[in-house]
């Protein structure tokens, strides 16, 4: 039987990010073997993941990051089950290293940012090592971006809640001010799409069915239930989509015209929201 230091231990811990007891063992197991020793230690991790598939994972870390030159924002959403880890410095320091990380090589989807390595790891094999180590179900479940001429971030006290929003200009008068206001607009509104045109048809048919079908329940002659669901459309356009929306900063004007009245030229050209729970 090989003999396991201190240092070995260690080592692997290093390797994998695994408990210290975990590793011991793991290593005793594999006869002091540090490939095998990964192995065993990632196959646990896949072995618990198993066994808490059903479980929820609502708890977690919402983060938002821009990259240096501000044409680039992402956000990241990475669960686990409950608020005690969410917590945890690791498991907060693991997200910013992902979000990071989607900073430095911007992946265009979800699949090909878990694969991107990560101290000698796939972002998924860390993740799976993290789920051995603490032995509850962790998700990499979201992640978004927007490249545009110039991009603002908000990231919400608690990091529960973030947004991104890109701009059609990187100079104007305000800009710092405006995209910092859209960015909380989006957070606070929680708009569905840009304007009424940026609404795809199943969300405008599904609009519809529930405002004929409210119409109805209301007892509404059946020659007014179209005109009533077109009416319900319009203020469902008004409220849930961003440039028609009320600014919140001034109710007695939208977004759109908080926005032209600084600068008749700046358009939004898309936003993102991730939030826990959503």
């Amino acid at each position: 039987m090989a003999n396991i230091t201190a240092s070995d231990v260690n080592k692997l811990r290093q390797m994998t990010g695994a408990g210290m007891m975990d590793c011991k063992n793991a290593l005793v197991e594999c006869d002091g073997d540090f490939d095998q020793a990964v192995d065993h230690l990632r196959k646990k991790g896949q072995k618990i993941a198993s066994k808490r598939a059903d479980r929820d994972a609502n708890e977690g870390i919402v983060l938002a990051k821009l990259s240096n030159d501000s044409t680039f924002a992402s956000i990241i959403m990475l669960n686990c089950e409950t608020d005690f880890v969410a917590k945890n410095q690791e498991f907060i320091d693991f997200a910013k290293k992902v979000s990071d990380i989607t900073i430095e090589k911007q992946p265009k989807t979800l699949d090909e940012l878990n694969e991107i390595v990560v101290d000698g790891f796939t972002i998924a094999e860390n993740i799976m090592n993290y789920i051995g180590k603490i032995g509850e179900k962790l998700s990499l479940s979201r992640y978004e971006f927007i490249i545009s001429e110039k991009v603002f971030a908000y990231n919400h006290q608690g990091n529960r809640l973030a947004t991104i929003v890109g701009f059609n200009k990187n100079e104007s008068p305000n800009l710092a001010d405006i995209g910092h206001e859209i960015a909380m607009q989006i957070a606070a509104m929680a708009p569905v799409a840009l304007d009424q045109e940026s609404v795809d048809q199943k969300t405008i048919d599904n609009e519809l069915q529930v405002g004929r079908e409210q119409a109805r329940e209301d007892g509404k002659p059946e020659n007014m239930i179209e005109m009533i669901a077109e009416g319900k459309l319009k203020k469902f356009f008004k409220d849930s989509t961003l440039l028609n929306q009320d600014f919140v900063r001034d109710t007695k004007k939208s977004v759109g015209q908080f926005i032209t009245e600084l600068d008749k030229d700046l358009k939004v050209t898309g936003f993102k929201r991730l939030m826990l729970g959503a």
